[in-house]
């Protein structure tokens, strides 16, 4: 329905005929009765009259009003919308211009500790060797109190490993307990001096791990950085993160970021320190050796080898008893497999028998006559179960007999495997371990 009540910008068209003071003219208005009228209650509150020129008129002019003031506020919205979208492009420019020269002077800065660091590491690394280097002349100058005192405790830790029954006391471990005074006394200073040079090698690569972790740290953190500053509007691998600008708690500062490396940096330069004078420690206590560990070290040899020779007398009767035992429980699993198909085959005719007893057992009035078939059936199955029985009794007997084998071999095979374990830890452990018993000038110091 058209708006009658809205503000007109332009005065309505005079009217063709004024006003006068003549009584009006009554006329008579059709009603609107026909097919196509809207008379009736479905036109209830609707005009039925037409609209004067003046509504129409004034309906026009309201369309082109409110189609002139949406314009204009759009126009108005399209230009402040340009504008602002102008501002926010250009403080987005020099923000991430900002933001990129400040990437720039953070990855300076990681680089300058990142050279440092690898520094530090370089020389840690080439004192570690130094140091390893004098740990081994140390070792190799009195291994005559060193060497062999591992070489004896570790044969006697190898032959506590032996089981019982081997485990013994036998002339072996005597020789080596004596070998063991021998060199007991000359031992304490080299373990001990062997040890602070131990130590001192785990500070010196505890804190070069230290250091490569922090380098480590600051080089994935300077490629994340050189990252970012390549990144423009123009990427392919940047994507919205929402929650990207929340720092985390645990963040460091500039401050304590600068702090921890040059506390790294200071406590490596005080192990370099302590390393130097280790090493010099070392260079002042290399002692001489006697000839008599020569001697012992043969003594013991001789022992080990008249040892091992019992060993394999020991083994080669266990393995030919085995052998024998092997055949015999070949030959008792053959017999129990037998009997076990005898028993199977048994069960086909009792089935058999069994049947026929049953179906018999169906047959009608007087035709239920206990025949000499009916007779013969009940026998049949009577002498099958009494030679199932006799079977099933020799089975038993069978697998306990090769129960016993089992047992017996099993018993042989721990009995060859101990001693062949005896046989390992003294021919292939301790022996193969004094193999590398230095010569008497090596014990002297002379090499």
């Amino acid at each position: 329905m058209a708006q009658t009540d809205v503000l007109l910008t332009k005065e309505p068209a005079p009217q063709t005929v004024p006003p006068c003071e003549l009584s009006p003219k009554v006329y008579d208005v059709a009603c609107n009765t026909g097919a196509y009228t809207s008379s009736g209650l479905a036109t209830t509150g609707f005009r039925t009259a037409k609209y004067l020129m003046d509504e129409w008129y004034q309906n026009l002019y309201a369309h082109y009003h409110q189609a002139f003031a949406d314009r204009d506020h759009s126009e108005r919205q399209r230009h402040e919308s340009q504008h602002l979208a102008s501002e926010t492009e250009a403080l987005a420019q020099r923000t991430q211009q900002d933001s990129t020269r400040r990437v720039g002077e953070r990855l300076q800065d990681m680089h300058s500790w990142k050279s440092e660091l690898q520094r530090e590491v370089e020389e840690l690394i080439a004192d570690i060797d130094l140091l390893l280097a004098q740990k081994l002349r140390l070792e190799r100058a009195l291994d005559a109190s060193a060497v062999p005192y591992s070489i004896t405790m570790d044969s006697l830790q190898c032959r506590e490993r032996r089981q019982h029954p081997d485990l013994v006391r036998d002339h072996v471990e005597v020789e080596l307990l004596k070998e063991a005074e021998l060199i007991r006394n000359i031992q304490q200073l080299l373990k001990r001096t062997i040890m602070q040079a131990v130590n001192q090698i785990r500070l010196n690569r505890q804190h070069k791990e230290t250091c490569e972790m922090d380098w480590s740290d600051k080089v994935e953190s300077y490629n994340i950085d050189d990252t970012c500053a390549r990144y423009n509007n123009q990427s392919t691998q940047v994507q919205f993160h929402p929650h990207s600008t929340k720092l985390e708690e645990s963040a460091s500062t500039p401050e304590t970021w600068a702090r921890f490396t040059q506390d790294n940096l200071l406590r490596a330069e005080r192990e370099l320190l302590a390393s130097a004078n280790l090493r010099t420690l070392i260079d002042a206590i290399l002692r001489d050796t006697s000839e008599d560990l020569r001697l012992q070290c043969d003594a013991v040899n001789l022992a080990f080898s008249r040892r091992c020779e019992e060993l394999e007398d020991a083994l080669h009767k266990l393995r030919c008893h085995l052998h024998k035992i092997l055949r015999e429980i070949t030959d008792q699993e053959h017999q129990v497999a037998v009997l076990k198909q005898a028993i199977k085959d048994k069960e086909a005719p009792l089935r058999v028998a069994q049947t026929r007893l049953y179906q018999r057992s169906f047959r009608p009035n007087v035709e239920l006559c206990r025949d000499t078939a009916q007779f013969r059936l009940v026998s049949e199955v009577e002498e099958l179960h009494m030679s199932l029985d006799a079977l099933r009794e020799k089975l038993q007997e069978a697998e306990q007999a090769l129960h016993n084998l089992e047992e017996t071999r099993l018993s042989l095979e721990k009995d060859i495997a101990i001693k062949t374990n005896s046989l390992f830890i003294d021919r292939r452990k301790c022996m193969a371990h004094r193999a590398r018993y230095p010569s008497v000038l090596q014990l002297a110091g002379y090499q």
